[in-house]
């Protein structure tokens, strides 16, 4: 992975270096340089710290395992409590009222901010000042913290986002020397979910200079380098070290085998793994990986291949800062493996097949520090048959030590059967973090999916620096689907403990449900956690309950599913897998640009409706379009075509609907091809039809 410039190599052989001064002064440009250096995180803070989060969350959680420690009436504006840390002003006639978000004293930085909706607005104030450095709405805040500060720098909103802003949230580093205070005006019966994380230095003598205005315009140099790498990692980001060393081992079922041991001191700086066999997806479950680092008597990563890259089950490609996953199926890990005397990577076949494992260590030399630096901890694990009712707190690491939480992912099988992510959600479950003597979480969340700097239940793949969601079967939420977030700048040190849960709560209960978790972090000699063993059974060959049969409940209530090879006198085939509506899907194979599929789609009774598509998206696909009895209905894009071509997934989605208003009988749907398909011979994939009243 070579460097676009000489420039970008030499600022980071500067900002990742490992054990800087404790009498550095923090400023917003040493925060954004952090942002891209994860040697930092394997060592102990110079400065203590502790990541504190403020958030929406219900104030009746408030004691862990009691009566309302589930509660869940968080930013729609219904909770009993405001849920703030305090109320500045009581509400007016109109229900407007002055609530303080935040309020922390002693050196910090704001680190993440976080929305998925909220009305009024903010003002932050730093320091003693009394005009605030920022005064407005408040959704621009939480989402585009830096926006506001553009004006007279070089530093754009283009280069932003994707970089400093990734989906919902804003990475953008507000460093304060003495105070940081956040004031909302708004109705709290309207929408406010939010989550500001601040960095609190534990001595007061931490020498911070305060965010000002023009800071863009200051340090617009290391912000611009630091988009130019979080914007494309595998590209940009620095191999410092000049050790490699290549490998390529065959696993037999039932067999462990070495494949790289080194020497120390030194670290691990990119490790990159494919895994062959027949059933790829089943390989990279059951092949498990194990690295010891210092002759540990358990390993520190303990984990299945692909789930160790955030990813699985199977190859779903995806770029962060961390890990890069290619469509070719080679994985990259960039998080950095110190070792004080050896390193030993081992793989072990858990599965039924012949497995082959090829991979590359790149190495640097890394002196260990006997008072500051941590071994890289991933152990897996997974609960099989769940049940999503009632809620459960789903432990990823309960640690006893010194260390530094720095990643999470959720891979989960979901077998919901809503089409509607109303239906098949998840993930209301909020995040409690423990540290050290708390006796409530540091860290308590508003939900799954605005942990993961999402919002809304959605289906979308997408993926950016510190956060993804490289799979998502569907309809809906349903299947096999990914979450993925790494701390970087947001990291969580801790000094004796580390407890991460995540709650488990569906909109619908379900039950079969699959939740396999991955915490990574840093630990010190002598940290201990809750790992256990991976049994085979634990990576069982990861399957869907089938066959699908789509269910109209949530957002879907009411709702008949028709299967389309009975709408159709048109030539098509059927593909049979439990993957699919009724156990099979419907494939039409057209003869080229422009041609058309009818289906005629019956209604009993006049009145308003809703009419979607579920289709297959995989590599065989193309782009689409629809019309029903001649004329746009809603489906697609603003131009009405929808690109159901992905290069390695299967997925299904539903296409979206105006609300028509349709008279009894046959109506025709025509489904056409559009653009030139990426396969010379593309099949679209029909699953169901989903007609609904409204």
């Amino acid at each position: 992975m070579k460097l676009h410039s000489y420039l970008i190599a030499a600022f980071l052989v500067v900002a990742c270096c490992p054990l800087s001064s404790a009498a550095d002064v923090v400023t917003t440009g040493s925060l954004v340089e952090q942002m891209i250096d994860l040697d930092r995180l394997c060592d102990t803070p110079t400065d203590d710290y502790k990541t504190l989060q403020f958030t929406s969350y219900d104030r009746r959680s408030n004691l862990p395992d009691g009566p309302g420690w589930f509660s869940n009436s968080d930013g729609f504006g219904g909770a009993p409590t405001p849920p703030f840390e305090r109320v500045q002003r009581e509400p007016n006639d109109q229900g407007v009222g002055e609530y303080v978000m935040v309020d922390v004293e002693g050196p910090g930085a704001i680190v993440r901010t976080w929305s998925a909706a909220i009305q009024g607005n903010i003002r932050v104030y730093l320091d003693d000042s009394e005009e605030p450095i920022y005064d407005g709405p408040a959704i621009d805040f939480l989402q585009r913290p830096y926006d506001t500060f553009l004006k007279g720098s070089d530093v754009t909103s283009d280069m932003l986002k994707g970089t400093f802003y990734q989906r919902d949230a804003g990475y953008c580093p507000m460093p304060f020397a003495k105070r940081c205070r956040i004031v909302w005006t708004g109705n709290a019966r309207q929408v406010h979910f939010y989550y500001i994380q601040i960095r609190k230095y534990d001595s007061p003598d931490v020498d911070v200079e305060t965010f000002q205005a023009d800071d863009l315009k200051t340090y617009g140099k290391e912000i611009a380098q630091v988009a130019k790498v979080l914007a494309d990692p595998d590209a940009n980001y620095p191999v410092i070290g000049d050790g490699k060393h290549e490998f390529e081992i065959s696993l037999h079922p039932g067999h462990r085998s070495e494949a790289v041991v080194l020497e120390g001191p030194g670290a691990i700086e990119q490790l990159s793994l494919m895994v062959k066999a027949k059933d790829e997806v089943a390989a990279l479950r059951q092949t498990v990986m194990h690295i010891t680092c210092d002759e540990w008597s358990n390993p520190q990563v303990q984990s299945p291949v692909g789930d160790f890259f955030a990813v699985a089950p199977g190859v779903n490609p995806y770029v962060s800062l961390p890990f890069s996953v290619m469509e070719s199926g080679q994985m990259v890990s960039r998080y950095v493996m110190p070792f004080e005397k050896s390193i030993r990577i081992e793989f072990e076949n858990l599965g039924d097949q012949p497995v082959v494992v090829n991979g590359t260590v790149q190495s640097k030399n890394r002196q260990w520090d006997q008072d500051r630096t941590m071994h890289f901890y991933a152990r897996w694990r997974v609960m099989h048959d769940l049940s999503t009712k009632p809620a459960v707190d789903i432990p990823f690491l309960v640690a006893n030590g010194t260390g530094r939480y720095v990643g999470t992912a959720s891979l989960m099988m979901n077998p919901a059967r809503g089409t509607h992510p109303s239906g098949s959600w998840w993930g209301e479950g909020d995040e409690k973090v423990f540290v050290d003597d708390d006796q409530q979480p540091s860290w308590f969340g508003t939900g799954s999916e605005d942990y993961y700097n999402y919002s809304w239940s959605s289906p979308d793949i997408f993926f950016y620096p510190y956060c993804g969601q490289p799979r998502n079967d569907g309809p809906a939420n349903r299947g096999f689907v990914t979450n993925n977030r790494f701390h970087v700048i947001d990291d969580q040190p801790f000094n004796t403990r580390c407890s991460f849960y995540m709650e488990l709560l569906s909109h619908t209960g379900v039950k079969g449900f699959s939740y396999a978790c991955q915490a990574y972090h840093y630990g010190r000699p002598g940290m201990m956690d809750d790992h256990r063993p991976i049994t085979s059974e634990d990576v069982r060959k990861p399957k869907l309950p089938g066959p699908f049969q789509p269910l109209a409940v949530g957002g879907s209530q009411g709702a008949t599913f028709l299967e389309p090879e009975q709408l159709t006198d048109g030539v098509v085939k059927t593909e049979e897998d439990d993957f699919w509506s009724d156990g099979r899907l419907m494939v039409w194979k057209p003869d080229g640009q422009g041609d058309a599929l009818k289906l005629n789609i019956p209604v009993e009774k006049a009145g308003e409706y809703e009419l979607r598509l579920g289709l297959a998206l995989d590599n065989r696909s193309g782009e689409v379009s629809a019309t029903l009895d001649g004329e746009p209905f809603g489906f697609g894009n603003a131009d009405g075509i929808m690109d159901l071509y992905d290069p390695r997934r299967t997925m299904i989605r539903c296409s979206p609907s105006k609300r028509l208003n349709l008279t009894a009988g046959d109506h025709l749907l025509e489904l056409k091809l559009e653009g030139d398909a990426k396969d010379k011979d593309p099949l679209i994939g029909v699953d169901f039809i989903w007609l609904q009243p409204k």
